[in-house]
């Protein structure tokens, strides 16, 4: 698969994955928030999309941090386009450091987000918990509540610099978008609230 899913097709990969309907509501509740926040940037918004909604690929197999690792060689494994595998890859948090790699015993790799659309995939997904958006601020709370202080400072410093790009600040999406966002299209079916 060279090109990117449609939404149909992304939905289908992470149905046929084994991924439970929480993770395809969740899924598709960050895809909706990554759209809402790449619009404007100037990104590649199609990559922007399919990479949101697959993002949590790997949870079909693990709920773990490693499901980020599994998630991008299911992704791989599909043929799926390298920049989405990555996006997949380096989602989360805000990425992990080299420390970080070791702590937790990941292969040994880059999982920090460099592109913009890596950097919006992974920060949407820092401001949806389970189904709701909610304020970046609840994602540092919970590292800083685990010792995690320097996962908790790279949200902050993605939040800013997302913030800066797209001209206010973006925890303002949860009064625009509503806890709980309405989806478009196919994603309606996952909606929630």
């Amino acid at each position: 698969m060279s090109t990117l899913p449609d939404d149909a097709a992304c939905i289908r990969l992470l149905t046929e994955a084994g991924c439970k309907r929480r993770v395809i509501v969740h899924c598709c509740t960050v895809c909706t928030v990554a759209d809402a926040m790449a619009s404007g940037t100037g990104c590649d918004m199609a990559l922007v999309h399919a990479g949101a909604l697959l993002h949590d690929i790997g949870r079909s197999e693990d709920h773990s941090i490693m499901h980020a690792v599994i998630g991008a060689g299911i992704a791989r494994s599909l043929g799926l386009p390298d920049e989405v595998v990555e996006i997949i890859r380096r989602h989360t948090g805000a990425g992990l450091d080299e420390e970080d790699v070791r702590e937790f015993g990941l292969p040994p790799g880059d999982y920090i987000p460099r592109t913009l659309e890596q950097k919006i995939v992974a920060h949407a997904d820092n401001m949806v918990s389970d189904n709701r958006l909610v304020p970046h601020g609840r994602s540092v709370e919970k590292l800083l509540s685990k010792g995690s202080e320097r996962g908790a400072a790279r949200i902050e410093d993605l939040h800013s610099e997302l913030s800066e790009i797209c001209g206010y600040d973006l925890d303002q999406l949860v009064g625009e978008l509503g806890t709980y966002p309405r989806m478009k299209g196919p994603l309606r079916e996952y909606e929630v609230g």
